[in-house]
């Protein structure tokens, strides 16, 4: 069964799809709210305040490449909340390119990234899609922090920090114990991956803003090496990231490390067993809905280069929204004209870091970047 409308939301019955549901609602776009149980879909958008104020429709549809092409055809756009995504997003590209759609997703897995480039990169070209995972308030704020930096030529390495005040959903946690169970994590050396120690962490790093050090994780690499791996400014990338709950963040590596402990010498299907056990121990219920003046989000980005430093941090509020609002403003422009760069993309590259900027100020989400430049 096809569809009439353009988006796609799938997993719109979760934290961050019944964020993108409320966003299209303000933008009045129509939108197929889908995912692995009708009933769990209804009631999620059923609960947006003035969702009868846009044309939606709610479909229950299996997880498999045939399954899901079959019920978003007709779709110009799939807007992809289900993860972890190194697990499930091969099915939801399959189904992209099958009926010529675009995709974005919201992963933090660099694994996923790689493979998804290499993978669908290419055929998402030929066919004049854009395939831009990674579309998350953790990675494209950092992102446009340090394109910003790069408007200052001569800059060719990013040393970036992520933090925010909140907590981890279910898909979070899991996202996590993923990238730990089958996954290395990269920083970007001479236009090479290079691998993260597996211990040592969380380390301290100094935050701006705050007297108080913050501890922050490699988080699985994040998708900043990948993207500026691309571009021929950057050589060299770093990115760590943490929630400012300092038991949270020291809770971590213990959480993991009993996970792993429990997985060794299990296959691939009981090693998600683990995972999804530990994750819903960690949360096994929906986080509270953001409040702006608790939950709050700091990007910062160091830029260098031989002879020249620039620094701009990017303070924040409800990263949870900012990740639904940025994912709105993509299928919005993607309905209205071609993205500025096909197949394999990030956000900035496919829209615009000044562009997502505007639309995120204009939503009162962040504050104006603080840019400091030396030459």
């Amino acid at each position: 069964m096809a569809t009439d409308k353009r988006v796609v939301v799938y997993g719109a019955s979760g934290y961050t799809g019944r964020l993108i549901c409320e966003y299209l609602r303000e933008y009045n776009i129509p939108f197929l709210a889908a995912g692995r149980n009708q009933q769990r879909v209804a009631d999620a958008v059923a609960a947006v305040p003035g969702i009868e104020t846009v044309e939606y429709e709610v479909a229950e549809v299996e997880h498999t490449a045939a399954a899901l092409a079959e019920r978003f055809r007709g779709a110009s756009v799939v807007l992809n909340t289900v993860g972890p995504f190194a697990r499930y997003g091969h099915e939801v590209a399959q189904a992209c390119l099958d009926i010529g759609a675009h995709y974005t997703d919201t992963n933090g897995e660099q694994n996923w990234m790689i493979d998804a480039e290499q993978r669908w990169g290419a055929e998402f070209a030929a066919r004049g899609l854009l395939l831009t995972p990674g579309l998350a308030q953790m990675y494209s704020i950092g992102e446009i922090a340090a394109n910003i930096c790069l408007e200052t030529p001569g800059l060719d390495t990013l040393d970036i920090e992520v933090f925010w005040k909140g907590y981890p959903t279910v898909a979070s946690t899991n996202t996590i114990l993923t990238n730990a169970a089958f996954a290395e994590a990269y920083y970007l050396e001479q236009n090479e991956y290079a691998a993260w120690p597996a211990e040592g962490w969380p380390t301290e790093l100094s935050v701006p803003g705050q007297h108080e050090l913050g501890l922050a994780l490699p988080w699985g690499g994040t998708s900043h090496p990948v993207w500026f791996k691309n571009d021929p400014r950057v050589a060299n990338v770093r990115a760590l990231g943490g929630v400012f709950n300092r038991p949270l963040m020291q809770a971590v590596p213990q959480i993991v490390s009993s996970a792993l402990q429990q997985m060794e010498g299990l296959s691939t299907a009981e090693k998600y067993r683990v995972i999804d056990a530990t994750s819903a121990e960690v949360r096994s219920e929906m986080p509270p809905r953001e409040n702006p003046r608790i939950n709050t989000s700091l990007d910062s980005v160091y830029a260098s280069g031989p002879l020249g430093r620039a620094h701009c941090v990017i303070h924040g509020n409800c990263n949870y929204k900012q990740t639904a609002l940025m994912n709105v403003h993509a299928a919005a422009e993607l309905l209205q004209q071609p993205p500025r760069k096909t197949g394999f993309a990030s956000s900035c590259q496919a829209f615009g870091h000044r562009e997502l900027l505007g639309t995120l100020r204009a939503f009162g989400l962040v504050l104006e970047p603080i840019l400091e430049v030396h030459q």
